[in-house]
């Protein structure tokens, strides 16, 4: 696989097409309460996304949003599923938490659902702790939320 990585914002195509595989997995595992979720995962207000590509298919996605002053929260991770356990995400992540330090944030937050195991593996597999549900998924009890700290540049 020849994985590249694009920066780029929620307007790029390819970003939209995989959001839109993304919420049709996301609504098969989260049945009713996909509705809720949804309204926390709107996209054209990131500024910050990576698409990542094998050769000229994109692959995979992720991005962040300012939360605080010194904190983003990490938003619309996915890998399309033939491209699943080649370490893309792991690289998307690892991309995004680059990008933000270099921005100048420092801590990085997310959410994702109790029925996205693959997703809470790696989460604890690149360092992220679990939190007490933040904001909006305070008394969700399908939510799991996460933090990392990174240091300064």
């Amino acid at each position: 696989m020849m994985l590249s990585l694009l920066r780029t914002s929620s307007a790029h195509p390819d970003f939209i097409a995989l959001v839109k595989l993304l919420d049709a997995d996301l609504a098969t595992r989260d049945g009713a309460d996909h509705s809720f979720y949804a309204q926390f995962n709107k996209i054209d207000q990131l500024q910050t996304v990576i698409v990542a590509y094998n050769d000229k298919e994109a692959i995979g996605c992720g991005a962040f949003k300012p939360f605080e002053a010194d904190k983003v929260e990490i938003k619309r991770m996915y890998v399309k599923e033939e491209a699943r356990n080649k370490k893309v995400a792991s690289q998307v992540l690892s991309a995004l938490e680059l990008w933000a330090k270099e921005l100048g944030y420092f801590t990085y937050i997310l959410e994702t659902g109790i029925r996205q195991p693959e997703a809470i593996a790696l989460y604890h597999k690149m360092g992220y702790h679990i939190i007490p549900n933040y904001a909006q998924y305070a008394d969700v009890s399908t939510s799991v939320c996460f933090q990392k700290e990174n240091t300064p540049i």
